[in-house]
């Protein structure tokens, strides 16, 4: 798929890697569905997708984990832009923690509201957006691909049983969507990154930071355009589909 003038949506668009493959793939011609929760952020984003690509940007706010504002963000995309030809499933959240740490004699455990949150828009919101974006494409004739944003954290990393098990859940989901969507002209992959450099990380202490790059063997962290980088791939390559791409400079958790 050329992205020139293509439709993508970007969930999660206004910061950090949503960005980052937002201006990335603006400078390509697509024209974007910024998608977030944070007015302020998603219109500076959409001025600068505006000024990398000259192209069509706009700005939708809604909590991918509510029901009726997906829905109503989907149609509302199909109604501004005339078409959807790409998802990028972005929008994400941590509440890590042990689920259960003695320390000092005191137990403590995850609560349920720290695993319900983030399984609600890691994975729940994931599901919602594939299911109302395919469902448009299906209904429109609109050809494309779904990119869903895993990590490496599928396998498994402690202090995050609820983050671990929703990037799972949306790597198995891929495969799934993948198989479903193919007889109507949608590929669905997913990119599975490693530690990037984002505000997040950004906000780390000096030293944990420093023990975590000297753990991957490229000893450095990855870029952001190094992640738009795949999604781009993925979306200009029609024979990819059903698979995760990971990007963590070879580390393995």
């Amino acid at each position: 798929m050329q992205l020139n003038d293509k439709v993508i949506i970007i969930t999660g668009g206004c910061q950090g890697l949503g960005r980052s493959m937002a201006e990335y793939l603006a400078a390509r011609g697509a024209r974007l569905a910024l998608v977030d929760l944070n007015a302020e952020k998603l219109d500076d984003t959409v001025t600068a997708c505006r000024a990398a690509g000259g192209g069509e940007a706009r700005a939708y706010l809604c909590n991918v984990a509510r029901e009726e504002e997906v829905i109503r963000m989907v149609g509302q995309v199909a109604e501004d832009f005339g078409a959807i030809n790409g998802l990028v499933n972005n929008a994400g959240i941590l509440r890590d923690g042990l689920t259960v740490k003695l320390k000092d004699g005191e137990l403590s455990t995850l609560s349920l509201a720290q695993w319900q949150a983030v399984i609600d828009v890691n994975l729940t919101g994931v599901f919602l957006c594939t299911r109302e974006v395919a469902a448009k494409m299906v209904e429109q004739g609109d050809h494309g691909a779904i990119i869903n944003i895993s990590s490496i954290s599928r396998a498994g990393n402690m202090g995050q049983a609820n983050y671990s098990a929703a990037k799972a859940g949306v790597a198995a989901d891929t495969v799934v969507w993948a198989k479903e969507l193919a007889r109507y002209g949608i590929r669905v992959a997913a990119i599975a990154p490693g530690f990037i450099e984002t505000e997040m990380t950004a906000s780390m202490r000096p030293e944990a930071l420093e023990k975590m790059t000297a753990s991957i063997p490229l000893k450095r962290m990855g870029k952001p355009a190094e992640i738009a980088h795949a999604a781009t791939f993925i979306f200009e390559n029609d024979y990819f589909t059903g698979r995760v791409i990971d990007l963590d400079g070879g580390l393995r958790l």
